[in-house]
């Protein structure tokens, strides 16, 4: 089946549509239906072969190009968002509710407004939605979302020095753990590996799977490997750089730093294999 990328903001979560018999090509503008409602979205890249067992849910197709209304719908929409969540804010201030407005968008035919914002805990949002609807004529949706897609709204630096990642080519978040942290030898510090939103470091996803691999050929700390001076306890082990810190068994407190190479030990998924032969 052939399909395309449609995204519906910048940076935002891609989706698969069928391309029906539309010629269609990177960053065309087309009208599709969502469970939200008629939206107009862009192409991302070209149409491509998907097979149906790579589906996860029936797939719809393109209903259309856009047309030169559809657009200047589309920016009019645009151009009235900013003033939404302005009042958005005033009127969850009238309810003295703890919530942050972070963005507003209007379907493509305006019957639904769709209110994002960020909460620790629930909130009653029905005197919000009734003074909404009041001002605006519209279906209003209030739709809560977490602290990354919080502060993938308002941007900042972090502690690369670098524009936070979220605002510059993350289009969806990846799971990140301590294991992953733990993996690379970083710093469990929450407030070193934490990012603006409070969570783990995105960036800690990016070289997991390298880190994972190398170690599969390296010892494990607290094993015991056979070097030139004797036995020895890994102490730390760098599998960048592939060195290692180790504490001679024979001799009281004498440490060195050896390369991999120099040493003779059972690579980690050899013992990963026998443990589970062994069970």
């Amino acid at each position: 089946m052939k399909v395309i990328k449609v995204q519906f903001k910048p940076l935002g979560k891609r989706y698969f549509f069928g391309v029906a018999n539309f010629n269609l090509a990177d960053g065309d503008a087309v009208i599709v239906n969502t469970i939200r409602g008629v939206e107009l979205g862009f192409c991302i890249g070209n149409v491509f072969e998907l097979k149906p067992e790579e589906l996860n849910s029936e797939l719809k197709d393109v209903v259309r190009l856009a047309t030169k209304e559809d657009m200047k719908a589309y920016e009019k929409n645009k151009s009235e968002e900013s003033s939404v969540v302005e009042k958005t804010k005033f009127y969850s201030k009238k309810h003295n509710m703890e919530m942050k407005v972070l963005e507003a968008e209007y379907t493509l035919d305006r019957a639904k407004l769709i209110i994002y914002f960020e909460s620790e805990g629930r909130v009653d949002f029905r005197d919000l939605v009734k003074d909404l609807a009041d001002e605006y004529h519209t279906r209003i949706e209030l739709r809560q979302v977490g602290s990354r897609d919080g502060a993938k709204v308002f941007g900042g630096i972090g502690p690369c020095g670098l524009v936070v990642c979220c605002q510059t080519f993350i289009t969806q978040f990846d799971n990140v753990s301590v294991k992953m942290a733990k993996n690379q030898n970083l710093s469990l510090n929450p407030v070193k590996i934490s990012g603006n939103c409070g969570k783990l470091l995105c960036c800690i996803n990016y070289e997991n799977e390298l880190y994972t691999e190398l170690r599969k050929y390296a010892p494990d700390t607290g094993d015991i490997v056979e070097t030139p001076d004797g036995p020895a306890k890994v102490l730390s082990c760098d599998v960048l750089n592939k060195t290692l810190k180790v504490k001679y068994v024979n001799e009281d407190n004498k440490f060195g730093y050896l390369a991999l190479s120099d040493v003779k030990f059972v690579r980690s998924m050899d013992k990963k294999k026998k443990k589970e032969e062994n069970e």
